[in-house]
């Protein structure tokens, strides 16, 4: 698949599995699937995955299917290049866990395009899972349906799908193309990184771009480009990637939202990471991609010297 967007082979966003939508319509789809021995299971505990790391690689550490699979709540997630099938297995109660069971945030950057794709879909689903448990239109307990992609009401009958929630993520540069970096109330002293916030209903992606910025430090944006986008179960997001342009400098922040920010240049920026007066974004989100896009290097090569 070929993408328009600038960033290209963004973390996570570049995944090879074919969800398989329509199997899921056949109600033995996850007994077959998991009494086969070629179908591979990918479990999540607390969030974490098991993996082996060989270097800067990672792999999945899958497994056959195994009877007791069957008792705990799974999904099929779909195929592979080479059509084999893969589930993810969600218990409910987590055990103790070693040093092999990982985060998608840590595993992520190392695993090739079908592993971060089984990973970040089985991490999406069983967030959806833990968190969508009863009915929003009555309250009773749901049932999972169509191969754990749909929870069914058995009181009403209604059917809710797994959610995602769009968010923008932007560069803003000023005429001098210096970069604007903000610190959220929430994050460490230090802590910068590129403006972001939730699509509204009603609103376009360059709209709330354009309205994300305005309340947060009081601009105007004047032109917004597409850079790229990412899936971001944590717990049940995408990031659309934008770089924007404004002819104002003068910064008006709402406190709510925004610490501190400031304007950049490309030297000021890289003298503030070696003298560790900033900390930006590193590992798979696209934030890193995003600043790496305006600094033309890595974050890492910048902060070397």
């Amino acid at each position: 698949m070929t993408t328009h967007g600038i960033l290209e082979d963004l973390a996570l966003g570049t995944g090879v599995l074919d969800h398989s939508a329509h199997e899921r319509r056949d109600p033995r789809l996850l007994e077959a699937l998991l009494s086969d021995p070629a179908t591979r299971v990918i479990e999540i505990r607390d969030g974490r995955a098991p993996v082996r790391l060989e270097g800067d690689h990672g792999e999945l550490l899958l497994r056959e299917p195994d009877p007791s699979d069957r008792a705990v709540l799974s999904a099929a997630l779909g195929r592979g290049p080479d059509g084999r099938a893969y589930v993810a297995v969600l218990p409910s109660v987590d055990g103790e866990l070693d040093d092999s069971w990982m985060t998608l945030r840590r595993a992520g950057g190392l695993l090739d395009r079908l592993d971060a794709g089984l990973f970040t879909t089985a991490l999406a689903l069983a967030n959806w899972h833990a968190s969508h448990g009863r009915c929003s239109i009555c309250g009773s307990p749901t049932e999972p349906v169509e191969a754990g992609w749909v929870r069914r009401c058995p009181l009403d009958g209604s059917e809710h799908y797994p959610r995602t929630d769009p968010a923008v993520i932007m560069s803003v540069v000023d005429p001098e193309d210096r970069l604007l970096l903000g610190r959220s109330p929430q994050w460490p002293t230090g802590r910068f990184s590129v403006l972001a916030g939730f699509v509204e209903p009603g609103e376009s992606l360059e709209q709330a771009v354009a309205r994300e910025v305005a309340e947060e430090v009081g601009i105007t944006i004047d032109e917004v480009t597409y850079l790229g986008n990412q899936p971001w179960p944590f717990p049940s997001s995408v990031m659309i990637g934008f770089a924007a342009r404004t002819s104002q400098v003068e910064l008006t922040l709402d406190p709510q939202e925004m610490a501190e920010a400031h304007w950049v240049t490309r030297d000021e920026y890289r003298a503030q990471l070696r003298s560790k007066q900033i900390h930006t974004p590193t590992g798979i989100s696209i934030a890193k991609r995003i600043i790496e896009h305006w600094l033309g290097e890595t974050v890492e090569a910048a902060s070397q010297g």
